[in-house]
């Protein structure tokens, strides 16, 4: 049997298979595709593959499931059949179902509508996408903000449009997923320097001397551990090597800081790093959303070539009107930040004195070491039962054999509540051997 070419041109532009009774799997599937069918020989070894390989992850504890929760996040969560306490939200500051956070995206939709239907820069953009890019800009003290869907597109859509083989990228090697797929769309000249060595990042400098722009990109805090860039060294090695400073900002903007403006304020550098990307999804409300702060230079050009930018619909007005009013709290009640870091020395104290295995550090993120994924799999299910919703993470979120459970704390919460998890964690950690 041989397919009409007219046909196979309609459904398939670019290419048409002939199939006879004597072709190739392969060639059915091409014809049954030209056709609009659904492939019935749908790549059978190829879906056997993937079975086998979801059962792996099953049969070594790495599997990840979903929680459904039935209610807004908050201290306590809905999961299951009851009320627990949440320790790993992204909602430091407990403004993701604050009272003036949801007055503010439910007169949106009356005002402004629900989408915009359409990229900026062609009828994607209202005066409130304008009037959150400034408020951004000037809480952040940049000269200019530009929006993208999340952070990991504005990570995405960054070094590609601005660095090219002429130019060097030199990346922290526990850098967010996001910053190493936005350095491999690039063609610069990449180097990596192991986390927070101070001396490797001065080796990759001097090697990358001869490129035309060198940049350094690293996170501000790195999300797994908590800990918090050596971001006044890496200023200075910059100055020295004529070199721009990258920070993804994400687990710091709002909070961090002696007013909440991340981690470049918290480290005394904040006129001294070039951009900054962060997210509107995490302290600023938990929605969703991401941007980039910079020269005002370095934006336009980005509003010009970024390729996220320029293909994705902007984000919805309700985000964009709850987002300012988050940045009206910030600037309101600093008590806020000053909860979240009490929660975090209470915390902190109360599982080191039990005898967990922490990460050092001073950030809401506390990890709780644990080594073995099976084993922080079984931790997170029994804690659940016991109240509190915390998640394993395990490879390839970490390193193998650096299995945890990544505690973090919330403004929201209550010390009382942090006392019944500590009681949890205790229980839990002796049943399963974890403590003496």
């Amino acid at each position: 049997m041989v397919l009409d070419v007219a046909v196979c041109n309609a459904r398939v532009p670019a290419t048409c298979f002939a199939a006879t009774s004597g072709g190739s799997k392969a060639t059915a599937r091409g014809a049954s595709r030209a056709l609009g069918y659904n492939p019935s020989l749908m790549d059978q070894a190829f879906l056997e593959r993937l079975r086998g390989d979801l059962a792996s992850l099953r049969d070594q504890g790495l599997y990840k499931s979903e929680r459904v929760l039935a209610g807004p996040q908050g201290a306590l969560v809905h999961a299951g059949d009851r009320d627990v306490i949440n320790l790993c939200a992204n909602n430091y500051l407990g403004l993701a179902n604050h009272p003036a956070v949801r007055a503010a995206a439910a007169r949106a939709p009356e005002e402004l509508g629900y989408g915009m239907a359409s990229v900026r820069f062609i009828c994607g953009t209202q005066q409130i996408h304008k009037t959150l890019e400034a408020r951004l800009a000037r809480y952040l003290g940049s000269e200019d903000v530009i929006l993208y869907s999340s952070c990991f597109d504005a990570n995405g859509g960054l070094f590609e449009t601005l660095l090219d083989e002429r130019d060097a990228v030199i990346s922290d090697a526990l850098n967010h997923a996001s910053i190493i797929d936005g350095i491999r769309l690039c063609k610069a000249q990449r180097y990596r320097y192991a986390n927070s060595d101070m001396a490797e990042l001065e080796q990759c400098l001097k090697q990358a001397q001869g490129a035309r722009t060198r940049l350094i990109a690293t996170d501000g805090v790195f999300s797994m551990d908590g800990f918090i860039a050596e971001l006044r060294e890496i200023c200075d090695l910059a100055e020295r090597y004529d070199a721009l400073v990258m920070v993804d900002d994400s687990h710091a903007t709002g909070f961090m800081g002696p007013t909440g403006r991340g981690t470049p304020e918290h480290c005394g550098v904040a006129q001294r790093v070039d951009i900054i990307t962060s997210t509107l999804g995490k302290a600023l409300g938990g929605g969703s959303g991401g941007f980039v702060a910079a020269r005002r230079e370095v934006i336009e050009w980005l509003r010009q070539r970024s390729r996220p930018y320029l293909f994705s619909n902007s984000i919805p007005p309700v985000v964009a009107a709850a987002s300012l009013a988050v940045l009206d709290l910030l600037e309101h009640t600093p008590q806020l930040r000053a909860q979240l870091f009490d929660h975090t020395r209470f915390f902190r104290a109360g599982l080191a004195a039990a005898g967990f295995d922490l990460k050092p550090g001073e950030h809401p993120i506390i990890p709780v070491m644990l080594g073995d994924a099976s084993l922080a799999a079984r931790m997170a299910d029994a804690l659940l039962a016991r109240g509190v919703y915390v998640i394993g993470f395990s490879y390839p979120v970490v390193p193998k054999g650096q299995a945890r459970i990544r505690t973090q704390m919330s403004a929201a919460l209550t010390r009382e509540q942090l006392g019944q998890a500590l009681e949890a964690f205790a229980t839990v950690g002796r049943e399963l051997g974890v403590l003496r």
